[in-house]
């Protein structure tokens, strides 16, 4: 299959009976399916782990270095904004409209275009492993997490997300941590207790005003923010207990590991993270790939976003057609002419400038 010009056109159709077939978060059975289906039917063996979808170059050789292409085919829910049905893939003044056209679904398919493009190429320097991953908008463990085990090693992987073809070299991670300061309660008429809000306020200064020594050259300084805070019983009792949440949006120069000990040994407040597996992830700008977007005409920038990079333990970049503010909004779209351009972009990455 060489003819750019056919798979895109073929990933629209692809890309259409996908928008037409739920596939919230944890519920992808179907879509999977689809995406296994589709392959098959072009004689591309598949694996599935889950409602994870694997498959390889036909030409696979355990010499050579392989490139993991990765993209999600799980949605949000529909924004209740939404004027138009989100499961009805409309084409209209050279938009396709539907849940998931813009996230993740355009990439994916680009991605799936790019892999047939050279599946049955002998000469390549290089294999590729396609993932068609579950679960991404909820972080979930049955997603990449769950697949990436059962693959054959990768040396780095491509993630498709809208980027408008840019490449993000950079992306953030994330904890959340419910923290608490404890008190001593009492009357608040007279002096006794030890009122924990005080104490919390004193931590929380701390999170607003406290300055990381390192910074990310592409993500900036590591960002906290208290969002939630929760204390008190009634008006006149001092509180034993204030509880808080705080938002820690971590970069490439520090583990969440290594962000959550430095926490720890400056507030006085119970500090425990939900979970530490969202870490940050970073590319070098020299790595091939990177410059050979580059070559391409592409910039190199840092995404304050998350994507299933932050779970990927091998060098990454994010990059793909459509646009990351229309994720998640109503009457969802990616312009059909993003698509052909995608398309041709993953292959031109891979082939014209790319040399390992």
């Amino acid at each position: 299959m060489t003819n750019i010009d056919q798979l895109a056109e073929e990933s629209i159709g692809l890309l259409s009976q996908l928008i037409r077939i739920p596939s919230f978060s944890r519920e992808e059975e179907r879509t999977a399916d689809a995406i296994a289906n589709f392959l098959q039917q072009d004689g591309i063996p598949t694996q599935r782990v889950g409602n994870n979808i694997i498959a390889y170059n036909h030409f696979f050789d355990e010499g050579k270095p392989t490139i993991l292409l990765n993209s999600h085919h799980d949605t949000v829910k529909p924004n209740p904004g939404y004027t138009k049905d989100p499961f009805d893939p409309i084409q209209s003044d050279g938009k396709l409209f539907g849940l998931g056209s813009n996230d993740a679904g355009g990439c994916l398919v680009s991605l799936i275009a790019a892999f047939r493009y050279y599946y049955n190429r002998e000469d390549l320097d290089f294999n590729l492993c396609l993932l068609a991953s579950a679960e991404e908008e909820v972080s979930g463990k049955g997603g990449v997490e769950a697949a990436f085990p059962e693959l054959r090693p990768c040396s780095f992987a491509i993630v498709g997300e809208p980027t408008l073809l840019n490449l993000a070299v950079a992306e953030k991670g994330l904890m959340v941590l419910d923290c608490e300061a404890i008190g001593v309660s009492g009357h608040a008429a007279r002096e006794e207790g030890d009122n924990a809000i005080y104490k919390a306020m004193e931590d929380i200064q701390w999170f607003r005003t406290f300055a990381f020594p390192r910074q990310s050259e592409f993500l900036g300084p590591v960002k906290m923010s208290v969002t939630m805070i929760e204390a008190g019983s009634q008006h006149n009792v001092v509180p034993a207990s204030c509880k808080f949440v705080v938002d820690v949006r971590t970069t490439d120069v520090y583990s969440n590991l290594e962000v959550l000990d430095m926490i720890k040994e400056h507030v006085n407040s119970q500090v425990v993270a939900r979970s530490t597996r969202l870490n940050p992830s970073s590319i070098a700008v020299d790595h091939p790939i990177v410059q050979s977007g580059i070559a391409l005409g592409k910039s190199i920038y840092g995404s304050p976003t998350m994507s299933d990079q932050a779970l990927l333990p091998i060098p990454s970049i994010k990059v793909g057609p459509g646009d990351s503010a229309r994720s998640h909004t109503a009457d969802e779209f990616i312009h059909l002419v993003e698509l052909h351009e995608g398309v041709r972009f993953y292959i031109d990455l891979l082939e014209d400038h790319f040399k390992i």
